[in-house]
């Protein structure tokens, strides 16, 4: 299949790897990123997506995706597919397939849940939203990235599913945290605390793949010196965006809105930036209730 991928970063340069050693043709533009092994290099997002069957995007925020989309979907075959897989708010998301759908090119969100060792391993899970149709013809490529896909709903669902989901993963890694601070100053064992609340009522995703002690439980970014497997800050964009789109559906989220707070705090003044988002670990065990 002849590929168009448009943002070659640390998520989309994997992505594409792995469309290319599947056998794919892809052609791929970025700003700044080079280009993958096997991918070829085209002089603008236009030339990238012209001619191609699908075109995936992996962008940093919705203003960008907008731009990238009127870019693009003047050069794109009619009938063609045009997959965004960034994490925007859920308005862009629509917006560009409601252009997509003028345009005569099938439109699908597809953020991703997995990170960048997801990415390299081919094992995200895509969340889709759009029509039947889509899914059915970027389903092959989603196989090829990812271990699962979903298909959440009409165009926007799948942001919806990814703004959701990382609201909880926010939530839950901030109390996991907190936790494991409050069990350092009683006095219990770490390990002890993992083995108890990883087979009890306790156990999340955030204590149990992704504990934020380092030493404790299977290898995560806090056994690297908080090294990003996802970064702080794109928690907090993510954050954001939940609380973004809960004032827009008049939705009582006060958990959200408390780790979003947490998190600007975290990340715009206390160094949080360039860490991994389970550092709020280190974060809290310097800190006394006052």
């Amino acid at each position: 299949m002849k590929i168009g991928f448009i943002g070659l970063g640390n998520m989309g340069a994997p992505m594409a790897a792995n469309l290319v050693a599947a056998g794919h043709e892809v052609t791929g533009f970025d700003l700044a990123a080079p280009m993958p092994e096997g991918v070829a290099a085209a002089g603008s997002a236009a030339q990238a997506a012209t001619g191609a069957e699908v075109v995936i995007t992996m962008l940093p925020n919705g203003a960008i995706l907008r731009s990238v989309a009127a870019e693009i979907l003047p050069a794109m075959s009619k009938g063609a597919v045009f997959l965004d897989c960034s994490t925007v708010d859920v308005e862009s998301a629509r917006a560009v397939a409601e252009e997509a759908e003028a345009a005569g090119v099938l439109a699908a969100d597809g953020p991703v849940s997995g990170g960048i060792g997801g990415a390299a391993a081919g094992t995200l899970t895509f969340m889709v939203g759009g029509s039947e149709a889509a899914f059915a013809r970027i389903s092959p490529l989603l196989e090829i990235m990812g271990q699962k896909a979903v298909h959440c709903g009409a165009s926007g669902a799948g942001q919806a599913a990814k703004i959701c989901n990382n609201m909880i993963l926010g939530i839950t890694m901030i109390g996991t945290c907190e936790a494991f601070a409050l069990a350092d100053k009683l006095g219990l064992d770490r390990q002890k605390m993992f083995d108890v609340v990883s087979t009890s009522s306790g156990y999340s995703w955030s204590m149990n793949a992704y504990c934020p002690a380092p030493g404790v439980g299977p290898q995560s970014p806090a056994d690297n010196g908080y090294k990003p497997g996802f970064a702080a800050e794109l928690m907090l964009k993510d954050l954001l965006l939940s609380q973004q789109a809960a004032e827009a559906a008049d939705a009582d989220t006060p958990m959200g809105v408390a780790a979003a707070a947490l998190y600007k705090t975290f990340v715009e003044e206390e160094g949080g930036k360039g860490l991994d988002f389970s550092a709020m670990l280190p974060r809290f065990e310097k800190r006394s209730r006052g």
